[in-house]
């Protein structure tokens, strides 16, 4: 057993996972799991540089982790920055901060090892399953990207696009510094005319319509599933592995944009911090699944977080 810390800090949220790797099994043991909102990615598609107050809330997480990590005795920490920090003119300021707080260099990775990162965290325990065709096509919908990466045991095809639920929300449902409530049929129609797009391009490396199984990460995908399942709080347990049928995601995305902001955040297992984007990430969502086919979701809430640890574990 070897005890590591994950940290994987992208546009939306901030997360952590300590936990006891065997190399030997695969298992993976969680110590401590845990994520804070904190919008690093906040005006980046509109500015390109990442705002002190964002910089602040995301420091304020970082110190809170390095306790955690420091109370836990991880041997190794390894600190992986996703998309906002990939496109902004500053990042030199936060990597700065990171390295101050928990003494390593966050890694600005590239949107391909991103996508290697959270197939291997969300197949590493699917391949065993009889239940589940091959090859298996990971989408994992960020704040400011969304991945794509189809295998079987391995990785065979990676591409990373620039849709995720807090671009889309900036870019379209603005209007006058204040988010459209609900949004008009004019701004959905341009989020789904961007993802069109950004599915055109990543058709041009990864072969969607051969995925067999769709295995959805991240926090949209998550509450969707919450949603569906009838949750009155969040349950890990229960949204892990559920299959969640496409005519159900969409039943829940023509909800979710035509609610008010009230509405959405009266969600019993809404997080507060999703209120304002899970609309525009509800639809990156039903845009894939109707793109790729698929009849259903296989949820999984092990993804780039659980890569990044195995990745210290070998």
């Amino acid at each position: 057993m070897k005890r590591v810390a994950a940290i994987d800090c992208g546009t939306n949220s901030i997360r952590l996972l300590v936990a006891d790797a065997d190399p030997a099994t695969g298992e993976l043991k969680d110590l401590d799991r845990r994520m804070q909102i904190v919008r690093l990615g906040q005006g980046v598609d509109r500015t390109g540089r990442l705002t002190p107050e964002a910089l602040e809330r995301t420091f304020a997480a970082c110190r809170e982790y390095a306790a955690v990590i420091k109370g836990l005795g991880a041997e190794q920490v390894r600190f992986v920055a996703t998309s906002a920090s990939r496109d902004a003119e500053n990042r030199d300021d936060f990597v700065r901060g990171v390295v101050d707080i928990l003494g390593v260099e966050p890694e600005v990775i590239t949107g391909d090892q991103e996508a290697e990162f959270s197939f291997n965290g969300a197949t590493k325990e699917l391949t065993g399953r009889a239940d589940l065709e091959r090859p298996f096509l990971v989408v994992d919908i960020g704040g400011g990207s969304t991945e794509f990466v189809l295998g079987e045991a391995s990785v065979r095809a990676a591409r990373s696009v620039d849709v995720g639920c807090v671009r889309m929300t900036e870019r379209h449902l603005v209007h006058g510094g204040e988010i459209s409530d609900p949004p008009s049929p004019g701004q959905i129609a341009a989020i789904k005319a961007d993802v069109a797009s950004a599915l055109d391009q990543a058709e041009e490396t990864v072969p969607l319509r051969e995925a067999a199984t769709l295995v959805g990460l991240a926090g949209s995908v998550t509450t969707v599933a919450a949603i569906a399942l009838g949750l009155n709080q969040y349950d890990s347990e229960a949204i892990h592995h559920s299959r969640i049928p496409v005519a159900k995601v969409r039943e829940i995305t023509d909800r979710l944009v035509s609610s008010t902001h009230a509405e959405r955040a009266a969600i019993p297992v809404m997080h507060p911090g999703r209120v304002d984007v899970i609309a525009a990430g509800a639809l990156v969502l039903l845009s894939i699944m109707e793109r790729v086919g698929a009849g259903e979701v296989v949820v999984s809430e092990h993804d780039i977080l659980d890569g990044i640890a195995w990745s210290l574990a070998g």
